[in-house]
């Protein structure tokens, strides 16, 4: 899968794993912050968008919360992880 794929399907799964009705896949710029002043996702949509990205991806996550605040930073740092995870790189 090319990086533009893996990120075109991030945001797809993003805006319906999260049932962002206001939003498309289109909307959601790829180095925008996911939380916080960026799209403003909160805590339960952290929990929500994990399963879903593993779900669609087949990757998973540490429990190590300050690794996973900075791969759910942005749709940019998710598809870096995806790749990473599907190459076998460092995580």
């Amino acid at each position: 899968m090319t990086r533009e794929k893996i990120e075109s399907k991030l945001k797809d799964v993003i805006v319906s794993a999260l049932d962002l009705e206001d939003l498309t896949a289109a909307d959601i710029g790829t180095d925008v912050p996911l939380f916080g002043e960026g799209l403003g996702l909160d805590s339960i949509d952290a929990l929500e968008l994990g399963m879903a990205v593993k779900k669609a991806f087949g990757v998973t996550f540490a429990s190590d919360p300050a690794a996973n605040r900075k791969i759910f930073y942005s749709v940019k740092t998710l598809a870096d992880f995806v790749e990473q995870q599907k190459t076998g790189g460092p995580a």
